[in-house]
């Protein structure tokens, strides 16, 4: 039986997301192993690979809210927007900042708002990734993107450098947070330090690091059950004769009310098939059934 699951990782900074896949692969031996939500290698923190037939969920994860904690360097302007880029322009000005006008700040930025991403991103530009057009020496014509941030509190501050908490939407850059306080404050400002603490209700306080693991027992013996993955979905427990239908990918009659997003559907406790509530059926949209019957990774 090979091992499926959903695996919380706790990345150091330094790695790229891909890295962390392919330490995942060689400990656990498989290759079907995917993240949920890339983490920049400046980043650490709470990292969800999916093993097995569980990549097949990691969309319904990726979606999640996020929490991180930013520290944030007042008076440097960065071509990247963090630490890792060439600094633009430098202000004095931060030394006349206080904590009320950073918390006033922060404030301009909650709520659901457009949010232009960082020059060097991966957002597509013309085909091609921004931070490509970037490195070229262009300056990428991105456009705005919605996201929603929840919440931006001010932890702690030792000047320059700020820390704050976000819990933002899928999709929200924290360097874009970085760049958009500085010029709110008119000092300038990047990103230096950023850690994932949660996706959902997934917390780094759960994770493990992969660096302390040799023996691929131990890793596999962390595996979530996939059904985690899809936790925070509405769950629609079926009789066993519904097995057969959705394996085929058949429709099957439900009286439940109708749902915005797909569904979980568990037959026997097990999670058979990822659908949408329409009109008195259940229309599958992802079926499980086969993997769940043979074991076995695609």
């Amino acid at each position: 039986m090979k091992p499926v699951g959903l695996l919380l990782v706790d990345k150091p900074e330094g790695p790229t997301s891909h890295d962390m896949v392919e330490i995942a692969r060689r400990l656990i031996g498989v290759r079907r192993v995917g993240h949920a939500g890339t983490l920049d290698p400046l980043a650490s923190g709470l990292m969800l690979l999916c093993v097995g037939w569980a990549t097949r969920l990691a969309e319904y994860l990726a979606v999640l809210p996020k929490t991180y904690r930013a520290v944030i360097r007042l008076g440097e302007r960065t071509d990247t927007d963090d630490r890792t880029g060439v600094v633009m322009a430098r202000s004095e000005a931060w030394r006349e900042v206080d904590a009320g006008q950073v918390r006033r700040a922060l404030q301009r930025q909650l709520g659901e708002f457009e949010q232009l991403p960082p020059a060097y991103s991966a957002k597509k530009v013309a085909g091609q990734q921004a931070y490509v057009v970037a490195r070229a020496g262009e300056a990428p014509q991105l456009q705005p993107q919605r996201v929603t941030i929840w919440r931006l509190s001010l932890s702690e501050m030792s000047l320059p450098s700020l820390t704050v908490e976000a819990e933002c939407s899928s999709g929200t850059y924290v360097r874009s947070v970085a760049r958009d306080l500085g010029e709110a404050l008119g000092v300038g400002a990047h990103l230096t330090g950023l850690r994932r603490l949660r996706v959902g209700s997934f917390d780094v306080a759960d994770a493990i690091a992969l660096g302390q693991y040799t023996l691929s027992d131990r890793v596999i013996a962390q595996l979530r059950p996939p059904e985690a993955a899809v936790a925070h979905l509405r769950r629609v427990d079926l009789s066993a004769e519904a097995r057969e239908a959705l394996r085929h990918g058949r429709p099957v009659e439900w009286r439940g009310v109708d749902a915005e997003g797909p569904v979980a559907v568990f037959v026997d406790g097990e999670l058979v098939a990822l659908a949408y509530a329409r009109e008195g059926q259940l229309r599958p949209k992802k079926v499980f059934v086969a993997e769940l019957g043979s074991r076995q990774d695609e």
